[in-house]
């Protein structure tokens, strides 16, 4: 086949899915090219997917972790100290109680890995 003829397909990449990697490579001790080899990216890509989130209003400062408490379900209509403060989100089987202190960021970034799941 004439080399003029072959041309290089593009990947299309979930917008989810690129947030996810990005976030991978912001873990402390992470490396961008050992992220991109486990999804099967150009590490350049990479980078210039973590400028572009970087840049963007709903990027998260910073990767951090964030304490999680499991706890065994609650009867209905049990109401627990402080619970007008929370909100409960279950998607996919995961269930996701969210406090007034979390940024709209953070969320979007765990709702954007458990849709993946």
């Amino acid at each position: 086949m004439d080399t003029n003829k072959r041309r290089r397909r593009h990947r299309s990449w979930p917008e989810a899915l690129k947030r996810e990697i990005v976030a991978a490579t912001l873990v402390p001790g992470s490396s961008v090219s050992v992220v991109a080899r486990r999804y099967d990216v150009n590490a350049n890509q990479v980078f210039a997917w973590r400028r572009r989130y970087r840049g963007a209003a709903t990027e998260p400062a910073g990767l951090q972790l964030m304490p999680v408490t499991v706890m065994p379900d609650q009867p209905v209509g049990a109401a627990s100290a402080g619970a007008s403060e929370l909100i409960e989100i279950v998607l996919n089987g995961y269930r996701v109680r969210v406090g007034d202190g979390m940024k709209a960021s953070t969320l979007r970034l765990v709702l954007d890995v458990l849709e993946r799941r």
